[in-house]
């Protein structure tokens, strides 16, 4: 019988960073000389990784002014973490999630957007980072919703795609799982609405971290 394993999404999922996300995205411009976007619009593509970010907001710039754009956000958000100013919250509920579904039996895992670097950084700081036998990011995969991140995972897990649900708050995260051919469950407190999680594949959406063990225990 395969391993029964929940994966995360980091951002917008667990912890609550859109701050710090919007800030770094502004400062990354601005070192470029450039109009930084709207909130709105950072927070539109959170959750890919910082290329094919920039080529979303920055679309008529050519590859080296998105890669150069990416590195200049990587330095403000280091510097941000190093000055002490990085704050990344769980959402209510999640560490009695995360404990729940530990207790019941399941593998849990992150595929993430962020960096090696910054998911340590918030898995460190949560007191996580034993609590997830599987983490894949942005530094090692193709950006999101490519399946591979969703693949290593279970591979690691011994998990297959029917013993596996991706919960993530971004049509990114449940394009990925539908790709992968897993659960894909929705989150209405991150960076897209559930209609559009709906839209893009989402079996479920969710309103309240606590209901997750109740959902995945049904619907696995």
């Amino acid at each position: 019988m395969s391993n029964r394993l929940a994966i995360f999404d980091c951002d917008g999922t667990l912890v609550d960073s859109q701050a710090n996300i919007c800030m770094a995205m502004e400062s990354a411009f601005e070192r470029a000389g450039l109009t930084p976007p709207l909130r709105e619009q950072t927070r539109r593509v959170v959750g890919l990784s910082l290329v094919e970010a920039m080529q979303n907001l920055l679309p008529d710039a050519d590859h080296d002014r998105h890669q150069s754009l990416a590195e200049d956000y990587k330095d403000a958000f280091f510097e941000m973490r190093t000055a002490g100013s990085v704050h990344e919250p769980l959402y209510d509920g999640i560490g009695e999630v995360i404990s729940t579904l530990d207790s019941e039996g399941w593998l849990l895992g992150v595929a993430t957007g962020k960096s090696d670097r910054g998911l340590k950084f918030v898995l460190e700081a949560h007191d996580l980072t034993d609590r997830f036998v599987t983490l894949h990011t942005a530094d090692r995969h193709p950006s999101k919703p490519h399946p591979a991140m969703l693949e290593a995972c279970m591979a690691e897990a011994g998990a297959t795609a029917a013993s596996s649900a991706m919960i993530g708050d971004t049509t990114f995260d449940m394009a990925m799982a539908r790709s992968a051919d897993m659960l894909a469950v929705g989150v209405s407190w991150g960076y897209h609405d559930a209609h559009e999680l709906e839209a893009a594949g989402a079996d479920i959406v969710i309103d309240r971290p606590i209901d997750i063990p109740a959902v995945l225990k049904e619907l696995s």
